[in-house]
């Protein structure tokens, strides 16, 4: 029995808890994740290593899932374009059962391994791709279907799974095991296995958008002010990164679109937002590397 599936011995009598005990339990069984995608550490990195020259050239991060771990991929996804500016088109989900599984459970989705394979052929996923595979067991045929047609693709293929040794994680070129151990509540991997993979996808995305200058200190410097919030959040940012006042900033922001990478360089260097514009490019996006030249 996979160990996602096997009744954890600690709590046979889940049911019978008073509700704080309940809740408690259920609470603390999280902190396993945490400590199984620490674990995985060494893995996250190297997949971001490898993923970095193909994002450089062009490439695309293609999530692929069912259930729980299809809709984790597609919120990961989704995120990239306000979070980092990603491009959307360059962040891609697939989902077995389609886009309506995203609301409602499409029964037998996920064992289809053959409209795994289509779907990645559907979209057209090529050497410099990215494709993240998803799946709690490490052995759904819709994932397993994708990323052997990925693979034969030639695209870089992440496997990630909560099982020790799973097919997932070893067909793939890297393997992220987020082993969680059995659910609180038997089978549910909803639960400590679905945060394990949030973490992750999380972990691996953001790691990849710093290494590709989207991050200046630890400040999100190339988001997308698509509402009042983030409009806030971008004069805030540029404040702070340059020392200017609020209403200096956002006047630079409103010059560039709300570009914070151009305001900060724009308003350090006292050069226009066009020259700033231009030395971002010569840098590769680097605030840094633009500050220093």
């Amino acid at each position: 029995m996979l160990n996602t599936e096997t009744p954890a011995a600690q709590h046979p009598s889940l049911d019978q808890y008073p509700t704080v005990e309940l809740v408690n339990v259920l609470v603390d069984d999280q902190f396993t994740a945490v400590e199984a995608v620490r674990a995985a550490g060494p893995r996250l990195a190297a997949a971001v290593t490898a993923a970095l020259p193909r994002m450089q050239a062009g490439g695309r991060l293609v999530y692929v899932g069912a259930g729980t771990s299809g809709r984790l991929g597609v919120l990961d996804s989704v995120e990239l374009y306000p979070t980092f500016s990603w491009p959307r088109e360059r962040a891609e989900a697939l989902l077995a059962g389609g886009r309506d599984a995203m609301f409602v459970a499409v029964e037998g989705a996920e064992d289809d391994a053959g409209q795994g394979a289509a779907d990645i052929g559907r979209i057209g996923v090529d050497k410099n791709d990215v494709v993240l595979l998803i799946a709690a067991s490490g052995s759904t045929p819709y994932v397993l279907g994708a990323l052997r047609a990925a693979r034969a693709a030639g695209a870089l293929t992440i496997g990630f799974a909560n099982n020790p040794d799973a097919p997932v994680a070893r067909e793939a070129e890297i393997g992220v095991t987020l082993d969680t151990g059995p659910e609180a509540i038997s089978g549910s991997t909803r639960l400590k296995a679905g945060t394990s993979q949030k973490i992750a996808l999380n972990t691996f995305s953001s790691a990849l958008m710093v290494r590709l200058n989207k991050v200046y200190g630890n400040l999100m410097v190339d988001l997308k002010a698509t509402n009042a919030k983030l409009v806030r959040r971008a004069i805030r940012l540029t404040a702070f990164a340059t020392g200017a006042g609020e209403d200096q900033a956002r006047a630079v922001l409103e010059q560039c679109g709300f570009q914070v990478k151009v305001a900060i360089v724009a308003l350090s260097k006292n050069i226009l937002v066009e020259q700033a514009r231009a030395l971002l490019e010569t840098t590769g996006g680097s605030v840094r590397a633009s500050l220093a030249t």
